[in-house]
């Protein structure tokens, strides 16, 4: 850690250096929430069809990527006891097994993709809706069993064939490895995830944000990008930032991870510091980006001309993390129009 960079971010890298990593991501939405997800389980073919009987165990259901949810003005997510789920299992793309909690064995439940609507009985209970949507009314427990479910049965869709010869594969070790039926192929296949970093940019008293063109209209948000083969997370950072801004970083600081399972990814999230604020946007990957002080971000926010990421993603909370380091207040605090 090069502590001579904290004179440029004080309170803010204060607060990184001061809390461990893993209380930083502890307060990322989508997090493990202390959900055992009993890895130790996942061969024990005998103790995984119990749970699919007992009485306390709950699916999630997940439909082309979709989750349940009641309808109304706070949606709540539908989780089914084993007599609601037990028609669904033998026609289900994966069963996998999510964790426990309290007494209680969670697992997804992958209905089949390829159906053009839900089944009439799951219709009748609520809607199938984006978690991306709906995220930021769940409690931290659902946030995470819904985020996982959707992760998992996402991989499950995408392997039911061996990549290598082409044969189907079966699930096996409750969910979490697909073997090739194919005798003389044999291969296993285990679940990915796409690393990506997600970067807060400062200069001074500035922070840089920009915005892509499908977002909706004065969207800001920090800089991403998928990390990639042979590259490490912080030359990942100052390429993702030189590449989208034209910036130059100079210093490199972990923060916390989130997973993000749109469709795959795990966020990793830094601060950084630029060594120069001249930006030159790549219209390819961004509409626009620029420095913001905590004062026009204020001020903007108040008259509507600027919007910030959802409140359950990493970017948000590393603008936060900025904003709040200065002397106006609370980013949360602030009223906006509507």
């Amino acid at each position: 850690m090069d502590l001579a960079c904290l004179k440029t971010f004080p309170k803010a890298l204060e607060q990184t250096v001061s809390m461990d990593n893993y209380t930083s991501a502890s307060h990322n939405f989508f997090t493990a929430c202390g959900v055992d997800r009993a890895s130790d389980r996942r061969r024990d073919e005998e103790w995984l069809a119990v749970q699919l009987q007992d009485k306390a165990t709950r699916f999630v259901p997940v439909w082309k990527l979709y989750n349940l949810f009641t309808t109304g003005p706070i949606p709540k997510p539908i989780l089914l006891s084993p007599r609601e789920a037990q028609d669904l299992i033998p026609t289900a793309e994966s069963t996998v097994l999510l964790g426990v909690k309290e007494g209680s064995t969670y697992l997804a439940l992958g209905l089949s993709s390829r159906q053009a609507s839900p089944p009439a009985c799951l219709a009748e209970l609520g809607s199938f809706q984006d978690l991306r949507q709906v995220a930021p009314l769940l409690d931290e427990l659902d946030g995470t069993l819904l985020a996982h479910a959707r992760a998992m049965t996402y991989w499950h869709c995408r392997h039911r064939f061996c990549g290598d010869c082409g044969s189907p594969t079966m699930s096996l070790e409750g969910g979490y490895l697909r073997v090739c039926t194919n005798s003389q192929c044999g291969q296993q296949h285990f679940p990915r995830t796409d690393p990506a970093i997600i970067v807060l940019v400062t200069l001074g008293e500035r922070g840089l944000l920009g915005r892509k063109p499908s977002w909706p209209a004065s969207r800001y948000s920090t800089i991403a990008g998928f990390v990639e083969p042979g590259e490490s997370l912080e030359d990942a950072v100052i390429r993702e930032v030189r590449e989208e801004t034209g910036v130059k970083v100079e210093a490199v600081h972990y923060h916390s991870s989130q997973p993000w399972p749109f469709p795959s990814s795990l966020m990793l999230g830094f601060t950084a510091i630029a060594s120069n604020g001249t930006i030159r946007v790549d219209y390819e990957e961004l509409e626009n980006a620029r420095w913001f002080t905590r004062e026009q971000i204020k001020s903007e926010m108040q008259s509507g001309r600027f919007k910030l990421p959802s409140q359950v993603s990493i970017s948000y909370r590393l603008i936060e993390g900025w904003f709040d380091a200065g002397n106006l207040g609370s980013l949360r605090s602030i009223p906006t129009p509507g």
